[in-house]
This record gives structure tokens, C-alpha cells and sequence, in this order.
């Protein structure tokens, strides 16, 4: 679990269950009564060098009260562990896949979509976990992942009644492609093309051939189209971008003078640019980092249907172009996201036209099945 889907590691731990709890720590097991709350600090001798284990009675969850999300302090079912890292606590959930999934996919989807494009988002995220389940992506904790989206948003949403109706219609379900569970990312919204793994510089082949550049369009033209994310801009002053370039990449450049994009990608993605400044160039290459060098604070980014919202620390997207005005570059963009594998919008836009979560899928992931899994 992470701190603000920041850091990894906790200042404290104060978990609570209505139900009770039931405590292990090495040898020892203590009950703590329903409605108790129990604080747990790094320094606490009876938490060094040992793993705590703790789990509702009956079944139900934990609330950790020391950790905020959207809708307030998480709970969590199966079992909440507890170790001690270098710089505070570290806490670890662990749960049935499919019992993960129902605060997944409300997390990573509002539960107001499609149902179909529903059961999409919760079998390419069943998948995805499988993926992630093959290795430790924490593997000093055991733990396969967190809850970010550096994996997979977990917990920041309650359980919901149509997010769970999808997860249970798809129980087991996963993508397969050549007999291996796909890869399945996903992302908010197309520009009417998706890319392959190249924009992150991973070469096609054999194994990734199902993600690849896709037109995300119907016979009335691209299903997000109408969408506020599908194009955007951005002005932003020659003197804000040169203070944020300074930044991202830590070299003084001093004023930016020119923006280059140097190579572009399937569906149309940046891969390459190339920042002229008055004190020396600088290469930046895959679309992840683009956005980086790019985003930060300080300008408004424009959306389509006329809305403006503060600039983040990444660029909207990497399918973009660059224009030099008087004093701004001009960027205009389309999508919202890294472009890889399936766009959760147009899924949706996809499932109002009657189109079944197996084709949306397949659509998406050119080449791969939806499957029965082997868990």
C-alpha cells in the first residue's frame, strides 16, 4: 500500500475492524476487539525483525485510519501485513485475485461506463495482475505490485454494484496471446490511434506483436471524437517551458529556442525530441520521458470542448506537435495517456454501439483471445 500513491513506506499504521482482529507475529497471536483501534509505529519493539500478520474475524476487512484515498480510509479484505523498511512501515495486502479486481476496476473505470466496457476493464486488468503475479515487483517485500498507477490503482474506490457485476461475469477470464497471458495496459483516451512498445523503446516482436498501432475508429469516424480529451493544447511561455526543462532534466540549457520533434512512432507518437536552447541541446527519447521534460506546473492545458485545467507533471500525451509563436510554443496534442494497449474511452464509446467485451478486447489487443485462464 502506498502513502498518497507516493512512497512505499509509513510513518505509522493504525488499523481498526468492526469485526475484531486476529494478530501474528512470529509466534505469538493476540485478538484486538471489534471497534479498537491498534497504532503500530516503526519503533515499536514488538514489530522489529519480525512480519505482523492481521486479518478480521469473520471475514470482513481492515480499515487502515493512518492512509487516505478518494473516498476516505481504505478497508481492506484478507490480510494486512506489516514489516519494518529503512525508513518507516512497510504494509502489504493480500487478497484473492477476483476480490482484488472489485476495487480495481472502480478505481481505474467509473462504474457509470458501459457494462461491456466494464468487463473489458476487469479482464485486462485480471490479466494484467497475472502478468505482475509471475515476479515480485517488490521483491525485498514479496510483494508483486503496489497500488499506483505505476501497476494498477487499487482501493481508491469502494467496491461498486456494476463494477463488481463485470468482474464476476468475467470470473477468470484473461487475454491470451501466443498461450501466454497478455500484457494488458491500458490508459484514459485515444487520439484515434493507439501505439506499440516502441514508445516506451522496446522493440516489436514475437511476444508483444498484439500491441501495436490501432485506428480507433468506426464507420462514423474515431469513437472519441467527441470526447474533451481527444484534442487539447497548450501555450506555454518560452520562459515557463525553459524553467521547467531546467528542472525535469537538471541541465541549464538557459532559454529554449526551438523544440524539434525528430522521430515519431506507429500511430503517430513522438519518440524522439530535441530541445535547442541558448547554452547547449538536449536529446530526450521514449514518450514517457518526452512528457516528463515537458509537464510541471506553471501553464493551462485546453481541452476540445473549451475546458482548461492546470498543467501536471506530465504532458497529456506524446502524440503531439510543436509550434514556435511570439513569446509561447504551441503545443496541440490528442489523448490522454501513454497510447499502449486499450483506450479506456473508447472502450466505452466502443460498448454503446453494441460491440461485446470479447471484440472490444480483441479489437484493442490485435491477435489475442479472451480466455479462460489458468489462475
Amino acid at each position: 500500500m502506498t502513502n498518497g500513491y507516493q512512497g512505499t513506506q509509513h510513518s505509522q499504521a493504525e488499523l481498526v475492524s468492526p469485526a475484531g482482529m486476529i494478530l501474528e507475529a512470529g509466534e505469538e497471536r493476540w485478538q484486538v476487539e471489534g471497534g479498537q483501534s491498534l497504532s503500530i509505529t516503526p519503533g515499536d519493539e514488538w514489530v522489529k525483525d519480525k512480519i505482523v500478520r492481521a486479518w478480521a474475524k469473520d471475514g470482513g476487512e481492515i480499515t487502515v485510519n493512518s492512509i487516505d484515498r478518494a473516498y476516505g480510509k481504505p478497508s481492506y479484505e484478507g490480510t494486512v501485513e506489516i514489516r519494518c523498511g529503512t525508513n518507516g512501515l512497510i504494509l502489504i495486502n493480500e487478497l484473492p485475485v477476483e476480490r482484488y479486481l472489485c476495487k480495481v476496476v472502480p478505481s481505474e473505470m467509473p462504474p457509470s461506463y458501459e457494462l461491456e466496457a466494464l468487463k473489458v476493464q476487469a479482464v485486462c486488468a485480471r490479466s494484467y495482475a497475472y502478468r505482475q503475479m509471475a515476479s515480485y515487483g517488490y521483491p525485498e517485500y514479496e510483494a508483486h505490485i503496489d497500488d499506483s498507477t505505476a501497476y494498477q490503482v487499487y482501493g481508491n474506490s469502494k467496491p461498486q454494484e456494476r463494477s463488481t457485476q463485470a468482474v464476476n461475469a468475467t470470473c477468470g477470464e484473461v487475454v491470451m496471446y501466443h498461450g501466454q497471458i497478455a500484457t494488458t495496459y491500458y490508459y484514459s483516451t485515444s487520439c484515434g490511434e493507439t501505439t506499440s512498445l516502441e514508445a516506451w523503446g522496446t522493440p516489436a516482436n514475437d511476444e508483444n506483436g498484439y500491441l501495436q498501432a490501432v485506428e480507433v475508429s468506426g464507420k462514423v469516424g474515431d469513437y472519441e471524437k467527441d470526447l474533451p480529451w481527444y484534442r487539447w493544447e497548450a501555450a506555454i511561455p518560452v520562459q515557463t517551458l525553459s524553467t521547467l526543462v531546467e528542472q525535469n532534466l537538471g541541465k541549464g540549457l538557459g532559454m529554449i529556442r526551438d523544440i524539434q520533434v525528430t522521430k515519431k512512432g506507429p500511430g503517430g507518437v513522438v519518440l524522439q525530441i530535441k530541445l535547442i536552447g541558448e547554452n547547449g541541446d538536449a536529446t530526450v527519447d521514449t514518450e514517457n520521458k518526452i512528457r516528463a521534460a515537458l509537464g510541471g506546473n506553471g501553464y493551462e492545458i485546453k481541452k476540445q470542448d473549451g475546458g482548461v485545467v492546470p498543467s501536471s507533471k506530465l504532458l497529456p500525451s506524446a502524440f503531439f506537435t510543436v509550434e514556435k509563436g511570439a513569446g509561447i510554443f504551441l503545443i496541440k496534442g490528442g489523448g490522454y495517456g501513454h497510447g499502449i494497449g486499450m483506450s479506456q474511452n473508447g472502450a466505452n464509446e466502443m460498448a454503446k454501439e453494441g460491440r461485446s467485451y470479447e471484440e472490444i478486447v480483441e479489437f484493442f489487443f490485435r491477435g489475442a483471445k479472451v480466455q479462460m485462464g489458468t489462475g
